[in-house]
Parts: structure tokens; C-alpha cells; sequence
């Protein structure tokens, strides 16, 4: 009998000894297989990738562009003005002096308005002057000469009087009728009416209802701005390069959208030889079509365009982003995998900047919501992508 429960005490040392040992071959290679993926994890987590999937790329509108080497033009930066080109704009003038009045018209006397050719955009009245209307101090006057001129002219045709005399009687009727044709048509209840010599809007309004104006004085301007001017103020020190100048772009303080005169039929005027009395300045004038949305009168930031300068990196300004003074752009390595990289850039035209270092020709930068992977880094949890090279 005790040789029976000696052997099955043997039988159970044996299996429990077995299965320890299985166990910890078990674990062991249970370990092995979890360092080495460990090992794989690493291997495949590429420091500086930042994973943007496909469909993110698509919903905030991400855009690329293969940098390749390509013409840049020299640029220098200064500011401007948007001024009226030369008979872009004319002057409304008093025909007669008189009080000015808005009884006959309906037409806001206000800057902006617009206003037609040959549309009458205020009256003279001069009836309670101490002179009297001069409608009809003006009326009377070709009346009597036109009787002078009558009588002369007969007694001219009977041998009266001389020729002479008949040219004496001619002059001052014919002085006298171009003086009311000028204002027959324009007498109104409100007095003479004044007409806007052009399509356009008014400006620089100088009167207001119940002023004296003289006759001849500047009472408004009626502006067109169908072609305007840009004139850029150039530092003296760029003085040597002003030859070289042969265009521009330009940004308005008011839309911060970006004008290209070649796309606006623009062209250079001229440069000044020397600064203006006074000034540091040498102004250069561009000309160029308005085709609505730019105002006059407004300043400008404005980049002239010199000689181009071949085989330049440059990418568009909004692929750029800043970190303390640094520069970076992304790279896109493939269609969801994209790295930060940090450029030197230059002189930029306002649409695009030059860039000195950091791209090589082939790079694929991203040049749209380059801010979303800018958020994608910053972001503490990103996740794993697996990108072999």
C-alpha cells in the first residue's frame, strides 16, 4: 500500500514540475514577443511626421505646390497713395454768381453721389440780390442787343449807315447771345441751374445750401475713377535701382486684398529724378484701370517689381508660419504624413516670399491650412503612422 501513494506522490511532482517549467517558457516568450514589438513600435514612430489624414486635408481645404526654381522679381517695399488719374476727374464751377439752392433738383448734394452728364445737381439763385436776377439782367441785355443788331443790319441793307457802323452793332449782340444761350435753358424756380460735366459721383463738396458763390468758383468735383494713379513713395536710397522698376502689386488698408496692376492693364508713368523739396521721397506713378473696389484717396502698401531674378525658390506667403521670429513650412511626405521644416526667407511681393535655405527643388509644401498642421503639432496626443522611406 505504501508503495502505491509513494509512486502517485512521485506522478504529481513530476506534473506540477512540467507545467511550472511551460509556464515560464510561456512567459518568457511571452516577453520576448512584447519587447520586440516595442522594439517594432519604435522603430516605425518617425520623430517630426505629423499624421493629417486624407479626409481632414479635404475639409479644411489643405492645398500643395511642388517647389521648383523659377523667376522672382527684385522687390522693394514702401507705401503709397491711390490718387485720381489726370482727366479722370473735373471740376463743377459756378456758371454765374448767385445763392446756391437745391430747389430744382433731387439729386443729394453729398459726397459719393452720382450724378450724369448734363444732370443738374444744384441752382444759383440771385433774385434777392442787390444787382437784381442776372437771368434777367442777362435776358435784357441780349434783347436790346438783338434790336441794335436788327435795326443795323436793315439800315446796312438800304446804304444808311456804313459797314462800320453795322460791325459795331454786330459785336456786342453776338457777346450778349453767347452770354444767355449759356443760361437759357438752365433758369429754374430755384435760379440757373448748374450740370455735371461727366458721369461720375461728387466729391469734395466746398458749398452748402444758401453760400454766395462767384461766379467761376469751384463748388465740387464730379470724379470718374475709371483709371487711377498709384503713387509710391520710394526711399532716396533706392534711388540706383528706380531704372529697373517695371511694375508693381499693391495691398489697401480697407480689404487687405492684393491688386497686380499687369492685371489691372497697369503701367509705369515715371519716376522722379530727385525727391520732392522737402522730402526724403522720390515718387514713382503707376497708371492703371479701376475695375470697382479701389478707392481713391486711400494709402496703400505697395511692392515694386525690378529685375527678375532666375532659378529662386519662393512659395506663397500663406505657407508660411511663425514660431518666435522662426519660419517654418510642411512638407507633405505622402498623401496623410506631412514634416515641419524650418526656412530662411527673403523678399516677398506680397502673394509670394523668396525662400534662402531649408527647401530643395521637388519638395511638395503645403501652401493652404498650413495653420491646421500647425495645430496637429502642438496637439499632446498624435497618432501612430507606420511610413517607411
Amino acid at each position: 500500500m505504501k508503495k502505491i501513494y509513494i509512486i502517485l506522490w512521485a506522478i504529481c511532482a513530476y506534473t506540477l514540475a512540467a507545467c511550472g517549467n511551460h509556464a515560464d517558457k510561456e512567459h518568457e516568450a511571452h516577453d520576448h514577443e512584447g519587447h520586440e514589438h516595442e522594439n517594432e513600435h519604435e522603430e516605425e514612430a518617425r520623430p517630426g511626421e505629423i499624421v493629417f489624414p486624407v479626409e481632414k486635408a479635404e475639409a479644411v481645404g489643405l492645398k500643395t505646390k511642388t517647389v521648383q526654381p523659377e523667376a522672382f522679381a527684385e522687390v522693394i517695399k514702401t507705401s503709397g497713395r491711390i490718387v485720381p488719374a489726370q482727366g479722370d476727374e473735373r471740376t463743377l464751377s459756378a456758371t454765374v454768381s448767385g445763392i446756391v439752392s437745391f430747389t430744382d433738383t433731387n439729386t443729394p448734394f453729398i459726397e459719393g453721389t452720382a450724378v450724369r452728364k448734363e444732370q443738374p445737381v444744384l441752382s444759383l439763385a440771385s433774385g434777392d440780390m442787390a444787382d437784381g436776377d442776372i437771368y434777367v439782367r442777362i435776358r435784357a441785355a441780349f434783347e436790346k442787343a438783338k434790336s441794335d443788331y436788327d435795326m443795323a443790319d436793315a439800315l446796312v441793307k438800304n446804304r444808311i449807315i456804313s459797314e462800320k457802323e453795322w460791325r459795331q452793332a454786330v459785336a456786342p449782340y453776338e457777346t450778349a447771345k453767347a452770354a444767355f444761350d449759356a443760361v437759357r435753358d438752365k433758369q429754374g424756380d430755384g435760379g440757373i441751374a448748374v450740370l455735371s460735366p461727366i458721369n461720375g459721383y461728387l466729391k469734395n463738396i466746398r458749398v452748402k445750401e444758401g453760400d454766395y458763390a462767384a461766379a467761376g468758383q469751384p463748388l465740387a468735383t464730379v470724379a470718374q475713377d475709371s483709371r487711377l494713379v498709384l503713387r509710391a513713395e520710394v526711399s532716396e536710397k533706392y534711388y540706383g535701382s528706380l531704372p529697373l522698376i517695371r511694375s508693381a502689386h499693391f495691398r489697401t488698408a480697407y480689404d487687405h486684398c492684393l491688386y497686380r496692376l499687369p492685371e489691372l492693364n497697369g503701367r509705369l508713368l515715371s519716376y522722379a529724378r530727385s525727391p520732392e523739396e522737402g522730402s526724403f521721397y522720390v515718387p514713382v506713378s503707376f497708371e492703371f484701370d479701376n475695375r470697382g473696389g479701389i478707392v481713391s484717396g486711400a494709402y496703400a502698401e505697395v511692392f515694386l517689381l525690378a529685375s527678375p531674378v532666375p532659378d529662386v525658390l519662393c512659395v506663397p506667403l500663406s505657407a508660411l508660419t511663425e514660431e518666435q521670429g522662426v519660419y517654418f513650412v510642411y512638407i507633405q511626405l505622402d498623401e496623410d504624413c506631412y514634416r515641419k521644416q524650418e526656412v530662411t526667407t527673403g523678399a516677398d511681393n506680397g502673394a509670394e516670399v523668396r525662400i534662402l535655405s531649408g527647401l530643395t527643388a521637388g519638395d511638395v509644401v503645403v501652401t493652404e491650412a498650413a495653420y491646421h498642421l500647425k495645430l496637429a503639432t502642438a496637439s499632446a496626443a498624435m497618432p501612430a503612422h507606420t511610413h517607411h522611406h
